[in-house]
């Protein structure tokens, strides 16, 4: 039986092409159908750590849709067991290396963005704290955009996300997602992953 940890984004980021459906609603109610037919011929079964289900859950305001009822009554929530797993000491080792080496460019970032303030205030007289506002809020929102660029982006920037690896691990299932920073720390931690444009392709080649 093949397992499959399912991401959040599968069902909110359309651009990629899942090919399930032109919406959030769609893809759900299309991926259910197969999900119920694979698990009635005990072919695959899908998981959610608790994580991932909150999170998935955060974008909906009625919970009680049937839709996502369908959904949630075939899906195998589970914890990730974190001790029982062991990861190679060397997986640890380029984490330390990527926080030291993303906290570095923020800070050179931050110190960019501040010079920047600089040279907008240099000689300029400030009639008002609206306007003063309206200047560094420039900056500040630039700051933003850059330093999450810099520090999270291709990274494990939440505990969803690790926990989607190590539960993935731990049943020997595929990953499913479509974040970079997932993908990218996966295959350092060794699981296995499908990519998600193979994704529908792979469960209706079970059904076949």
């Amino acid at each position: 039986m093949e397992k499959y940890i399912l991401d959040t984004n599968l069902f909110f980021n359309l651009e990629t092409n899942l090919g399930l459906g032109k919406n959030s609603q769609e893809v759900i109610v299309n991926l259910s159908k197969k999900i119920k037919e694979l698990k009635k011929r005990n072919l695959a079964e899908f998981f959610f750590p608790p994580s991932i289900l909150e999170e998935f859950l955060s974008f909906f305001e009625n919970k009680n849709n049937m839709f996502l009822k369908e959904l949630l009554s075939l899906i195998t929530v589970k914890a990730p067991n974190y001790g029982k797993i062991d990861f190679c000491a060397e997986a640890f080792l380029k984490i330390i290396v990527d926080i030291r080496q993303r906290s570095y460019r923020g800070l050179t970032i931050a110190e960019e963005e501040v010079k920047r303030a600089a040279t907008l205030f240099n000689g300029k007289k400030i009639e008002s704290k609206k306007q003063f506002e309206m200047i560094i809020g420039e900056v500040i929102k630039k700051l933003r955009e850059r330093y999450r660029q810099a520090t999270r982006f291709g990274f494990l920037d939440s505990r969803a996300d690790l926990d989607l690896i190590v539960l993935t691990k731990e049943v020997n299932g595929f990953l499913i997602s479509n974040d970079e920073g997932v993908i990218k720390w996966g295959r350092i931690f060794g699981v296995k992953e499908m990519p998600v444009f193979l994704f529908a392709k792979r469960l209706d080649g079970l059904l076949d």
